[in-house]
Formats: structure tokens, C-alpha cells, sequence
């Protein structure tokens, strides 16, 4: 009695941090507003910090690190000059644009409803949560297509199973960014920061070789923990929490969910199969070793190949032609106009997103030139190696120290090339592998990236949300990720010290220890 007693205070603490979180959080002010303001405060810094010398060496250049002033008379001018290439530059925002044109016809012809609808009639309601989370997982390959495209549709099938869809929203963006190095397949993250891995490595050992796979047993395996400990905190946590939330969006713009119709079904099946033959092209255009869609290496997972930098595009078509197919045999499309309208209504739903993103594109430019970014990743991974930890702890502190830094510097390639030619000699110095070193970057740079209002996607979740709960904040959407990311942080780095403690390999021709036994 006293034990359960217990359990309902701490969960009722639980709740009730939450709800502060989501109370000050809703105070803050508007993101696009937050977006302007960091940036004034970068200038600032930017202005004070110039004059001052750093001791700090910049791994990229082999020189002092210096912070550049934003506020001179030459820095003001170029982001005069610049200010419209660097919003339409801003890579999330055709990312997201162009695939929500794409989205828009399949969404308003009915496609993708009637898709969720026979779908929903094969998934049992309790395996509900954990599939969303692993096809969040699975579209990392497809570089940013989880944002534009699993996240949406996991609160609409969630709304549809009578659940609540902020909850399907949240254990998607757990699995897409939360989750965002734990995946089954591999992609072209991995021979990216196996790049910069061997190049830092290669300043204690000019011969060391690094596998491209060097984690992916240890990714393939996260997988497995990332997709329960989210099953768990949706439904035991997040779910119960947003059980006093009520869904007051537009109910015109909401999902419906009626019978399939016979004719429905039979356009559906016509337009999968006209997907699923634009897929088998694309497969048999790729599969030739001479094939335009390779890089130069032959390759196709990685970054420079033109199949990866299709992404985007291949998503529009994929979804674009299907739902124009679907439209017009069952009559929503009569004519090319209506097909146009039904873009033009998905591009109404982004225009506040398009705002935010004008403000975050300067705060990131901004950010980047300053160079405080830098400053604050080379400072903050000097104080860790002057620590002089024992090897487990020093690769938790490694985790944690990314995970903040994380929280100001969003890619994930960038900050593994200022931290990595300081984290891996230096642990190389320990005995410690290049390939454990960059697996627990990896546990940190994922673990943070879903309580960061300065992550690009961010502000377009709570446009998601929006859809259903007018009222949703930044503060909402803190409040839904905080458990999440809390227990990746801690649950994750636990995870990689079991595995590491039982020896489990870690990917293809990686070891624990250097030199390698």
C-alpha cells in the first residue's frame, strides 16, 4: 500500500514538472521572435568577445580560435547583401516545401486517408506506439524525409485510432530526432562521421584505418532499446498526461475516417502500383555499377551521390503522381486546377513556418560566422580532457558535453569536426577506440535534439501540433519531448556502457580498445 501510495506521489511530481515546464515554456516568446533575439544577442557577444585572445586551438584551421565581430561596419553590410540568399538557401526550408507539395496532392485527393484506413484495419492498437517509433527510426536513410512525412502522419493516425494525436506526433519526433542515430539500415551519416573519426585519428596514427559500419551493430542494436523505452514513455507517460488536453483544431482541416469504398480501395491499389513501379525504375536505374545515381566512388549511401541528393525531389514524385492518380479516379481531381489547389492549401498550412524559418536561417548564419559555436564546443571538450576521468566516466562526459552542445549547434557533422580531433587523440591516449569515441557522440548528439527550440525542425512540429491543439507552444512541445530526452540521455548512455562491458561488437572491423588487441 505504502509502495503504491509512493509510486502516485512520484508520478504526480512527474506531471506536475511537466506542466510547469509546459506553463513557462507557453510564456516564452514566439519562436520566429526567440530566432531574433538569440541573434541580437550573438551580434552582442560576437562585439564583446572579438578583442579577446582564446587559447583554444581550432581544429580545423590549426590556429588560435577567434571570434569574429558581427557588429563592424563590413559584417553588417554582408548580411545586408545577404539576407535573401541566406534565407532561400536555408536547406530545411526546401526540404520541407518541396515535399509537402508532393504531400499536399496525395493528402487533399484522399490517398493517403485511404492508405492509413486499410492499414490501421491490419495493425493491432497495442503494437501502435512501437511501429511509429521504428518507421521514424527507418526514415533516417532517407536523410530529413521523417520530418515532412512520419511525423504528420503519426498524429493522424493516432486521431484516427481514437488516440491522441500530440501523443503519435511526439513518439515520432522521438524517433526521428530523439533516436536519430539508432537505426537498422545504414545510411549516409555513417561514412560522414567515419570521415572526420579517421582524419582526427590520424593525428596519433597517420596508418589507422576506420570502417565507414565501425557502429552500425551498435546503432542496429540501439534501435531495439530506443523503440521500447519510447513505447514506454508514450503510453505510460506522455499519453496519460495529454489526457486533459482537448483537440480543438479546425475539424474541416482533420482527418476523417469513413468506410473504404470499393472504388476508393480499387484507386488506392491502382496509385500503390503506380508508387511501386516508380520505385522499381528507380531501382533498376540505380542498380547498374556505371549508373548516374552513384557518386564518383561508386557509391550510392553516400552524401555526394546524386541518388542521395534526390531525396527530396523522388519524395514529391513518389507521392505527387499516386495522389493525382487516386484523385482522378475517384473524382476529388476533375481537372489540373484542383490538383494545383490541393498544393496551394498544403503551402497555406506552412506560411507561418516560412516565417520562423527566415529568422532561424539568419540566427544560424549568424551563429556560424561568429564563431561562438566553435568557442564554446573546443572550451567545453578542453575542461573535459584537463578532468583527467577514468575511461567510462570520461565517455559519459563526452555524451553529456555533446548533448549541450547540441542544444546551440545543430548538425551533427559540424560538431564532430570541431569535437572529434580532440576527442578522439585524446582518448586514443586512454586506450580508448576511435570507434567508442564516436559512438558515444552519437548517443549525445541524438539525445537533445528534440528539447532544442533552436533545431531547425523544431518550430515545424509545433505547426503539427497546432493542427490539433490550437493553443500549442514551444512550452507544449518541451513538455512532451523532456521524458524522452531525459531517458535517451541516461537510459542510452547506460546502454552503451552494458555493451561495451560485454564486449559486443560495436560495428564492422571496430574494437573498444587502441591499439586494437
Amino acid at each position: 500500500m505504502e509502495q503504491a501510495k509512493n509510486a502516485n506521489n512520484d508520478a504526480s511530481f512527474v506531471m506536475r514538472f511537466l506542466n510547469n515546464i509546459e506553463r513557462v515554456g507557453n510564456k516564452l516568446p514566439d519562436p520566429a521572435m526567440i530566432f531574433l533575439g538569440a541573434m541580437l544577442l550573438i551580434w552582442l557577444l560576437s562585439w564583446m568577445l572579438s578583442g579577446v585572445s582564446f587559447d583554444a586551438i581550432d581544429p580545423r584551421t590549426g590556429e588560435a580560435i577567434v571570434v569574429h565581430n558581427l557588429l563592424s561596419g563590413d559584417s553588417l553590410a554582408g548580411f545586408l547583401a545577404s539576407m535573401v540568399k541566406t534565407f532561400t538557401g536555408f536547406a530545411p526550408l526546401g526540404v520541407v516545401l518541396v515535399a509537402m507539395l508532393g504531400v499536399g496532392v496525395a493528402e487533399h485527393s484522399g490517398y493517403i486517408n485511404a492508405g492509413l484506413k486499410l492499414m490501421l484495419k491490419r495493425t493491432p492498437q497495442a503494437l501502435l506506439t512501437p511501429s511509429i517509433i521504428l518507421i521514424a527510426i527507418v526514415s533516417h536513410t532517407a536523410t530529413d524525409a521523417g520530418y515532412v512525412l512520419v511525423i504528420p502522419l503519426a498524429g493522424v493516425i493516432f486521431y484516427a485510432m481514437g488516440r491522441h494525436p500530440l501523443a503519435g506526433i511526439a513518439a515520432a519526433f522521438a524517433g526521428v530526432s530523439g533516436g536519430f542515430s539508432a537505426n537498422f539500415i545504414p545510411s549516409g551519416i555513417d561514412p560522414l562521421l567515419q570521415s572526420f573519426t579517421q582524419s582526427a585519428a590520424q593525428i596519433i596514427d597517420p596508418e589507422i584505418s576506420v570502417n565507414p559500419l565501425n557502429n552500425w551493430f551498435f546503432t542496429s542494436a540501439s534501435s531495439v532499446f530506443i523503440i521500447l523505452l519510447g513505447w514506454y514513455i508514450t503510453d505510460k507517460i506522455i499519453e496519460p498526461r495529454l489526457a486533459s488536453t482537448k483537440v480543438d483544431g479546425d475539424t474541416d482541416d482533420l482527418p476523417a475516417f469513413n468506410e473504404v469504398t470499393s472504388k476508393e480501395r480499387s484507386a488506392f491499389y491502382a496509385a500503390s502500383a503506380v508508387m511501386l513501379a516508380g520505385i522499381g525504375l528507380l531501382i533498376y536505374a540505380a542498380s547498374g555499377e556505371d549508373s548516374a545515381l552513384r557518386s564518383e566512388s561508386g557509391a550510392l549511401t553516400d552524401f555526394s551521390a546524386p541518388l542521395m541528393q534526390s531525396i527530396v525531389p523522388l519524395i514529391f514524385l513518389l507521392f505527387w503522381i499516386p495522389g493525382a492518380v487516386f484523385g482522378f479516379m475517384v473524382g476529388t481531381f476533375k481537372s489540373s486546377k484542383d490538383m494545383i489547389d490541393a498544393m496551394s492549401k498544403s503551402m497555406n498550412s506552412m506560411s507561418y513556418y516560412i516565417v520562423m524559418a527566415f529568422f532561424c536561417a539568419l540566427f544560424i548564419a549568424a551563429f556560424s560566422k561568429s564563431n561562438l559555436g566553435a568557442l564554446l564546443a573546443i572550451e567545453g571538450a578542453e575542461v573535459l580532457k584537463a578532468m583527467a576521468l577514468p575511461s567510462s566516466v570520461t565517455v559519459i562526459g563526452i555524451i553529456f558535453l555533446t548533448a549541450f552542445v547540441n542544444l546551440f549547434v545543430g548538425s551533427s557533422s559540424a560538431k564532430w569536426a570541431l569535437l572529434g580531433p580532440i576527442f578522439v587523440p585524446m582518448l586514443m591516449q586512454l586506450g580508448i577506440s576511435p570507434d567508442l569515441s564516436q559512438a558515444a557522440y552519437r548517443v549525445g548528439d541524438s539525445s537533445s535534439n528534440i528539447i532544442t527550440p533552436l533545431m531547425p525542425y523544431f518550430p515545424l512540429v509545433v505547426v503539427y501540433c497546432q493542427k490539433y491543439v490550437k493553443d500549442t507552444g514551444i512550452g507544449t512541445l518541451l513538455a512532451l519531448m523532456l521524458p524522452y530526452s531525459i531517458a535517451f540521455l541516461i537510459g542510452w548512455s547506460l546502454f552503451l556502457l552494458a555493451y561495451w562491458g560485454l564486449s559486443i561488437p560495436l560495428g564492422l572491423q571496430s574494437s573498444y580498445i587502441y591499439p586494437a588487441g
